[in-house]
């Protein structure tokens, strides 16, 4: 497992995000939004440092050993949400502008 660095004050955020596509989604907060890889490790798992948060991406997985009855997985239905992710900027605009930009066209 990767080790973060600490925050220098603080807490720092961590995002746990469960994906399909684990380089799709990397390369979404990293190309699109200008995160940093941080880590990629086996089966996937990911670290981006994102501003002051990290965002983790890995694909879902059965119960573990301390959770015997928690399974993680993609959402089945994109009507339903269990969680987001809110990202709050100065300039929305500018900023829509500029991630808009870096998506790569289909």
């Amino acid at each position: 497992m990767a080790e973060l660095p600490p925050p220098p004050e603080g807490i720092v955020l961590a995002h746990f995000i469960v994906s399909d596509d684990v380089e799709r989604s990397r390369r979404f907060y990293t190309e699109v939004l200008g995160g940093r890889l941080a880590y990629s490790g086996p089966g996937g798992l990911t670290y981006v440092a994102l501003a002051n948060s990290w965002i983790i991406i890995n694909v879902g997985g059965g119960p573990t050993d301390d959770k015997p009855s928690v399974s993680l997985e993609t959402p089945r239905d994109p009507d339903r949400v269990s969680s987001f992710l809110n990202i709050r900027v100065k300039d929305i605009h500018a900023l829509y502008t500029e991630w808009s930009a870096r998506v790569p066209s289909s």
